[in-house]
Protein backbone atom coordinates (compact mmCIF):
# COMPACT_ATOMS: atom_id res chain seq x y z
CA UNK A 1 0.00 0.00 0.00
CA UNK A 2 1.66 2.88 -1.61
CA UNK A 3 2.23 5.90 1.45
CA UNK A 4 2.45 9.73 0.34
CA UNK A 5 4.67 12.11 2.24
CA UNK A 6 1.61 13.99 3.89
CA UNK A 7 0.58 10.76 5.27
CA UNK A 8 3.93 9.72 7.08
CA UNK A 9 3.94 13.30 8.07
CA UNK A 10 0.55 12.50 9.90
CA UNK A 11 1.42 8.72 10.97
CA UNK A 12 4.76 9.96 12.52
CA UNK A 13 3.50 13.04 14.38
CA UNK A 14 0.30 10.92 15.55
CA UNK A 15 2.96 7.99 16.65
CA UNK A 16 5.47 11.20 18.96
CA UNK A 17 1.64 12.03 20.53
CA UNK A 18 0.64 8.92 21.88
CA UNK A 19 4.13 7.67 22.73
CA UNK A 20 4.03 11.13 25.10
CA UNK A 21 2.45 9.36 28.16
CA UNK A 22 2.56 12.65 30.11
CA UNK A 23 -0.16 14.15 29.05
CA UNK A 24 -3.79 13.04 27.51
CA UNK A 25 -4.45 12.62 24.03
CA UNK A 26 -8.15 13.03 22.98
CA UNK A 27 -8.93 13.55 19.05
CA UNK A 28 -8.84 17.15 18.84
CA UNK A 29 -5.15 16.91 20.88
CA UNK A 30 -4.35 14.80 18.01
CA UNK A 31 -6.19 16.64 14.95
CA UNK A 32 -4.18 19.91 16.40
CA UNK A 33 -1.08 18.48 16.44
CA UNK A 34 -1.16 17.29 13.27
CA UNK A 35 -2.43 20.23 11.33
CA UNK A 36 0.34 22.10 13.08
CA UNK A 37 3.19 19.43 11.86
CA UNK A 38 1.84 19.74 8.49
CA UNK A 39 1.76 23.48 8.66
CA UNK A 40 5.50 23.45 9.74
CA UNK A 41 6.84 20.88 7.34
CA UNK A 42 4.65 21.48 3.82
CA UNK A 43 3.23 24.99 4.59
CA UNK A 44 -0.67 23.45 4.14
CA UNK A 45 -2.68 26.13 5.97
CA UNK A 46 -6.34 23.82 5.49
CA UNK A 47 -5.26 21.96 8.53
CA UNK A 48 -7.11 18.14 8.81
CA UNK A 49 -10.29 16.90 9.25
CA UNK A 50 -11.55 14.85 11.80
CA UNK A 51 -12.42 12.01 9.87
CA UNK A 52 -9.12 11.98 8.21
CA UNK A 53 -7.38 11.64 11.58
CA UNK A 54 -10.04 8.38 12.22
CA UNK A 55 -9.17 7.19 9.12
CA UNK A 56 -5.33 7.00 9.87
CA UNK A 57 -6.09 5.64 13.08
CA UNK A 58 -7.65 2.98 11.82
CA UNK A 59 -4.73 2.61 9.22
CA UNK A 60 -2.26 2.30 12.12
CA UNK A 61 -4.06 -0.11 13.65
CA UNK A 62 -4.34 -2.48 10.76
CA UNK A 63 -1.68 -4.27 8.99
CA UNK A 64 -2.06 -2.55 6.04
CA UNK A 65 0.68 -0.60 6.52
CA UNK A 66 2.44 -3.43 8.35
CA UNK A 67 2.26 -1.21 11.74
CA UNK A 68 -0.57 -3.47 13.28
CA UNK A 69 -0.43 -0.38 16.11
CA UNK A 70 -1.96 -1.38 19.69
CA UNK A 71 -4.08 1.84 19.53
CA UNK A 72 -6.59 1.66 23.12
CA UNK A 73 -9.09 4.33 23.95
CA UNK A 74 -9.05 5.25 27.88
CA UNK A 75 -12.06 6.95 29.19
CA UNK A 76 -13.82 6.70 25.63
CA UNK A 77 -11.80 9.98 25.23
CA UNK A 78 -8.06 9.96 25.61
CA UNK A 79 -6.20 7.61 22.57
CA UNK A 80 -2.73 5.90 23.87
CA UNK A 81 -0.61 2.70 23.10
CA UNK A 82 -1.07 -0.20 25.47
CA UNK A 83 2.15 -0.91 25.02
CA UNK A 84 3.97 1.67 26.53
CA UNK A 85 7.26 0.82 24.15
CA UNK A 86 5.43 0.36 21.39
CA UNK A 87 6.29 3.03 18.35
CA UNK A 88 5.98 2.59 14.09
CA UNK A 89 9.56 3.38 14.13
CA UNK A 90 10.33 0.05 16.10
CA UNK A 91 8.18 -2.37 13.88
CA UNK A 92 10.63 -5.00 12.52
CA UNK A 93 10.89 -5.45 8.65
CA UNK A 94 9.46 -8.17 7.45
CA UNK A 95 11.90 -10.72 5.09
CA UNK A 96 10.30 -9.22 1.45
CA UNK A 97 11.90 -5.34 2.85
CA UNK A 98 14.94 -6.92 4.44
CA UNK A 99 15.42 -8.44 0.61
CA UNK A 100 14.51 -5.29 -1.00
CA UNK A 101 16.79 -3.22 1.22
CA UNK A 102 19.56 -5.83 0.76
CA UNK A 103 19.55 -5.31 -2.91
CA UNK A 104 18.98 -1.37 -2.85
CA UNK A 105 22.32 -1.43 -0.88
CA UNK A 106 24.45 -3.82 -2.85
CA UNK A 107 23.56 -1.42 -5.58
CA UNK A 108 24.31 2.24 -3.34
CA UNK A 109 27.55 0.12 -2.54
CA UNK A 110 28.99 0.66 -6.25
CA UNK A 111 29.53 4.23 -5.83
CA UNK A 112 31.71 3.79 -2.16
CA UNK A 113 35.14 3.75 -4.89
CA UNK A 114 33.56 7.44 -5.87
CA UNK A 115 35.50 10.64 -3.85
CA UNK A 116 32.41 12.55 -4.84
CA UNK A 117 29.67 10.19 -3.32
CA UNK A 118 31.49 9.92 0.44
CA UNK A 119 28.41 11.85 2.17
CA UNK A 120 26.47 8.69 0.89
CA UNK A 121 29.23 6.19 1.89
CA UNK A 122 28.14 7.02 5.36
CA UNK A 123 24.34 6.63 4.25
CA UNK A 124 25.11 3.28 2.84
CA UNK A 125 27.06 1.80 5.95
CA UNK A 126 24.04 2.95 7.62
CA UNK A 127 21.69 0.58 5.91
CA UNK A 128 24.06 -1.94 5.37
CA UNK A 129 24.53 -2.19 9.58
CA UNK A 130 20.75 -2.06 9.81
CA UNK A 131 20.09 -4.95 7.07
CA UNK A 132 22.88 -7.18 8.65
CA UNK A 133 21.62 -6.42 11.92
CA UNK A 134 17.87 -7.16 11.25
CA UNK A 135 18.82 -10.28 9.11
CA UNK A 136 21.90 -11.55 10.92
CA UNK A 137 23.67 -12.56 7.44
CA UNK A 138 21.86 -12.09 4.71
CA UNK A 139 23.80 -12.86 1.39
CA UNK A 140 24.17 -10.52 -1.40
CA UNK A 141 21.35 -11.61 -4.32
CA UNK A 142 23.51 -9.13 -6.54
CA UNK A 143 27.07 -9.26 -7.50
CA UNK A 144 28.25 -6.32 -9.73
CA UNK A 145 31.84 -6.60 -12.00
CA UNK A 146 34.04 -4.01 -10.42
CA UNK A 147 37.48 -3.95 -9.39
CA UNK A 148 38.64 -2.84 -6.38
CA UNK A 149 42.35 -1.60 -7.38
CA UNK A 150 41.36 0.10 -9.84
CA UNK A 151 43.32 3.82 -10.16
CA UNK A 152 41.84 7.15 -10.68
CA UNK A 153 38.44 7.07 -8.88
CA UNK A 154 40.34 9.75 -6.11
CA UNK A 155 40.21 12.32 -9.11
CA UNK A 156 36.40 12.16 -9.55
CA UNK A 157 35.16 14.52 -7.36
CA UNK A 158 37.28 17.21 -8.30
CA UNK A 159 36.56 16.37 -11.69
CA UNK A 160 32.89 16.70 -11.15
CA UNK A 161 32.80 19.90 -9.38
CA UNK A 162 34.96 21.35 -12.24
CA UNK A 163 32.34 20.94 -14.53
CA UNK A 164 29.79 21.73 -12.37
CA UNK A 165 31.52 24.86 -10.79
CA UNK A 166 32.73 24.83 -14.82
CA UNK A 167 36.38 25.85 -13.95
CA UNK A 168 39.18 24.63 -15.61
CA UNK A 169 41.93 22.55 -13.91
CA UNK A 170 45.50 21.95 -14.19
CA UNK A 171 46.67 18.34 -14.59
CA UNK A 172 49.64 15.86 -14.73
CA UNK A 173 48.95 13.28 -17.11
CA UNK A 174 51.27 10.40 -18.58
CA UNK A 175 49.62 8.24 -21.31
CA UNK A 176 50.46 4.67 -21.80
CA UNK A 177 52.88 5.90 -24.61
CA UNK A 178 54.11 8.40 -23.33
CA UNK A 179 57.68 8.20 -21.62
CA UNK A 180 57.07 11.20 -19.49
CA UNK A 181 54.28 12.84 -18.38
CA UNK A 182 53.66 16.56 -18.97
CA UNK A 183 51.19 19.31 -17.31
CA UNK A 184 48.42 21.50 -18.82
CA UNK A 185 45.28 23.42 -18.44
CA UNK A 186 41.92 21.26 -19.18
CA UNK A 187 38.99 22.12 -19.54
CA UNK A 188 36.58 19.15 -17.83
CA UNK A 189 33.05 18.87 -20.24
CA UNK A 190 32.23 15.51 -19.10
CA UNK A 191 32.49 11.25 -17.60
CA UNK A 192 33.02 8.92 -19.37
CA UNK A 193 32.89 5.79 -18.23
CA UNK A 194 33.24 1.99 -20.65
CA UNK A 195 34.27 -1.27 -19.55
CA UNK A 196 35.08 -0.23 -15.92
CA UNK A 197 37.60 2.24 -17.09
CA UNK A 198 36.84 6.26 -16.22
CA UNK A 199 37.74 9.48 -19.01
CA UNK A 200 37.67 12.71 -18.26
CA UNK A 201 36.25 13.87 -21.89
CA UNK A 202 37.39 18.09 -22.58
CA UNK A 203 39.82 20.25 -24.28
CA UNK A 204 43.21 21.52 -23.71
CA UNK A 205 43.65 24.81 -23.13
CA UNK A 206 42.27 26.83 -25.99
CA UNK A 207 42.08 23.97 -28.26
CA UNK A 208 38.85 22.53 -30.09
CA UNK A 209 40.38 18.72 -30.03
CA UNK A 210 38.49 16.97 -27.88
CA UNK A 211 40.58 14.12 -25.58
CA UNK A 212 39.85 11.47 -23.46
CA UNK A 213 42.23 10.96 -20.51
CA UNK A 214 42.32 8.27 -18.43
CA UNK A 215 41.34 8.75 -14.97
CA UNK A 216 44.42 5.92 -14.21
CA UNK A 217 47.22 8.07 -15.94
CA UNK A 218 46.45 10.87 -14.18
CA UNK A 219 48.99 11.82 -11.53
CA UNK A 220 47.84 15.50 -10.36
CA UNK A 221 45.13 17.78 -10.31
CA UNK A 222 44.37 20.98 -9.07
CA UNK A 223 41.45 23.65 -9.55
CA UNK A 224 42.01 26.91 -11.65
CA UNK A 225 40.39 30.36 -10.71
CA UNK A 226 42.41 31.96 -13.24
CA UNK A 227 41.37 30.94 -16.43
CA UNK A 228 38.02 31.04 -18.11
CA UNK A 229 36.57 28.06 -18.94
CA UNK A 230 35.63 27.04 -22.15
CA UNK A 231 32.42 25.53 -21.88
CA UNK A 232 31.31 22.68 -24.42
CA UNK A 233 28.23 24.71 -26.13
CA UNK A 234 27.43 21.97 -28.97
CA UNK A 235 28.46 18.52 -28.12
CA UNK A 236 25.71 16.30 -26.58
CA UNK A 237 27.88 12.75 -25.18
CA UNK A 238 24.74 10.68 -26.12
CA UNK A 239 25.41 12.17 -29.99
CA UNK A 240 28.99 12.07 -30.02
CA UNK A 241 29.40 8.19 -28.90
CA UNK A 242 26.16 7.50 -31.58
CA UNK A 243 28.33 6.03 -34.22
CA UNK A 244 30.87 3.89 -31.83
CA UNK A 245 32.15 1.53 -29.72
CA UNK A 246 33.77 2.47 -26.77
CA UNK A 247 35.43 6.09 -26.42
CA UNK A 248 37.58 6.36 -29.39
CA UNK A 249 35.94 8.90 -31.97
CA UNK A 250 37.11 10.35 -35.01
CA UNK A 251 35.36 13.65 -36.30
CA UNK A 252 36.68 12.94 -40.13
CA UNK A 253 35.51 9.50 -40.32
CA UNK A 254 32.58 8.34 -41.28
CA UNK A 255 30.44 5.52 -39.76
CA UNK A 256 30.73 2.14 -42.46
CA UNK A 257 28.49 -1.32 -42.44
CA UNK A 258 30.24 -4.13 -40.78
CA UNK A 259 29.42 -7.43 -41.49
CA UNK A 260 30.25 -10.23 -39.04
CA UNK A 261 29.52 -13.75 -39.33
CA UNK A 262 29.08 -15.00 -35.58
CA UNK A 263 28.99 -18.90 -35.07
CA UNK A 264 26.03 -20.52 -33.99
CA UNK A 265 28.09 -21.16 -30.21
CA UNK A 266 28.43 -17.29 -29.97
CA UNK A 267 24.92 -16.36 -31.98
CA UNK A 268 22.84 -16.50 -28.74
CA UNK A 269 25.30 -13.80 -26.31
CA UNK A 270 25.63 -11.34 -29.84
CA UNK A 271 21.57 -11.28 -30.37
CA UNK A 272 20.38 -10.67 -26.74
CA UNK A 273 23.30 -8.31 -26.08
CA UNK A 274 24.22 -6.31 -29.40
CA UNK A 275 27.51 -5.32 -29.57
CA UNK A 276 26.47 -1.75 -30.69
CA UNK A 277 22.86 -0.28 -31.01
CA UNK A 278 22.76 -0.18 -34.59
CA UNK A 279 22.95 -4.27 -34.87
CA UNK A 280 20.62 -6.04 -37.68
CA UNK A 281 20.25 -9.40 -38.29
CA UNK A 282 20.87 -9.94 -41.60
CA UNK A 283 20.60 -13.52 -42.45
CA UNK A 284 20.66 -16.60 -40.45
CA UNK A 285 22.66 -20.12 -42.44
CA UNK A 286 24.07 -23.17 -41.66
CA UNK A 287 27.33 -21.93 -40.51
CA UNK A 288 26.00 -18.91 -37.96
CA UNK A 289 24.08 -15.76 -38.69
CA UNK A 290 25.21 -12.73 -40.33
CA UNK A 291 24.86 -9.42 -38.37
CA UNK A 292 25.64 -5.13 -39.93
CA UNK A 293 26.91 -3.10 -37.37
CA UNK A 294 27.14 0.44 -39.01
CA UNK A 295 30.01 1.91 -36.89
CA UNK A 296 33.40 3.55 -37.32
CA UNK A 297 36.28 1.41 -37.14
CA UNK A 298 38.76 2.34 -34.05
CA UNK A 299 40.39 0.30 -31.15
CA UNK A 300 37.28 -0.85 -29.59
CA UNK A 301 35.92 -2.63 -32.21
CA UNK A 302 38.77 -4.74 -33.27
CA UNK A 303 39.30 -5.61 -29.26
CA UNK A 304 35.76 -6.74 -29.66
CA UNK A 305 35.84 -8.77 -32.61
CA UNK A 306 39.00 -10.10 -31.46
CA UNK A 307 37.78 -11.28 -28.27
CA UNK A 308 35.10 -13.53 -29.80
CA UNK A 309 38.29 -15.42 -31.48
CA UNK A 310 37.52 -17.85 -33.85
CA UNK A 311 33.62 -17.69 -33.03
CA UNK A 312 33.49 -13.98 -35.53
CA UNK A 313 34.70 -13.48 -38.77
CA UNK A 314 34.38 -10.12 -40.44
CA UNK A 315 33.21 -10.08 -43.92
CA UNK A 316 33.27 -6.46 -44.67
CA UNK A 317 34.83 -3.81 -45.44
CA UNK A 318 37.86 -5.74 -46.83
CA UNK A 319 40.45 -3.30 -44.68
CA UNK A 320 39.15 -4.40 -41.46
CA UNK A 321 39.00 -7.83 -42.26
CA UNK A 322 42.59 -7.59 -43.26
CA UNK A 323 43.33 -5.76 -40.41
CA UNK A 324 42.05 -9.02 -37.80
CA UNK A 325 43.42 -11.17 -40.10
CA UNK A 326 46.95 -9.68 -39.43
CA UNK A 327 46.43 -9.61 -35.80
CA UNK A 328 45.45 -13.13 -35.66
CA UNK A 329 48.35 -14.55 -37.55
CA UNK A 330 50.63 -12.62 -35.55
CA UNK A 331 49.05 -14.47 -32.66
CA UNK A 332 49.49 -17.88 -34.26
CA UNK A 333 52.92 -16.91 -34.82
CA UNK A 334 53.73 -15.81 -31.00
CA UNK A 335 51.90 -19.56 -30.06
CA UNK A 336 54.44 -21.19 -32.32
CA UNK A 337 57.70 -19.52 -31.20
CA UNK A 338 58.78 -22.42 -29.03
CA UNK A 339 61.65 -19.22 -27.56
CA UNK A 340 58.50 -17.66 -25.77
CA UNK A 341 57.13 -20.82 -23.99
CA UNK A 342 61.13 -21.44 -22.71
CA UNK A 343 61.91 -17.54 -21.99
CA UNK A 344 58.60 -18.10 -19.29
CA UNK A 345 59.32 -21.37 -17.70
CA UNK A 346 62.95 -19.92 -16.89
Amino acid sequence: MPVNKNALIRYRTIDACLRNRRRKWTLQDLIDAVGDALYEYEDIHKGISRRAIQMDLQAMRSDKLGYSAPIIVVDKKYYTYEDPEYSITNIPLSEVDLSRMNEAVEVLKQFKGFSHFNSLNEVVQKLEDHVYAASHNTRSVIEFEKNERLKGLEHLELLYQSVVQKKAIRMAYQSFKAKTGNSFEYHVWWLKEFKNRWFAVGVKGKSDQIYHLALDRISELELLDGPLYIENEHIEPVDYYKHVIGVTVSDNVRPRNVKLLVSHEHAPYILTKPMHHSQELLESREDGIIINLKVQQNFELEREILGYGDGMIVLSPHSLRDRIHKKFQRGIQNYDDPELFHKSEK
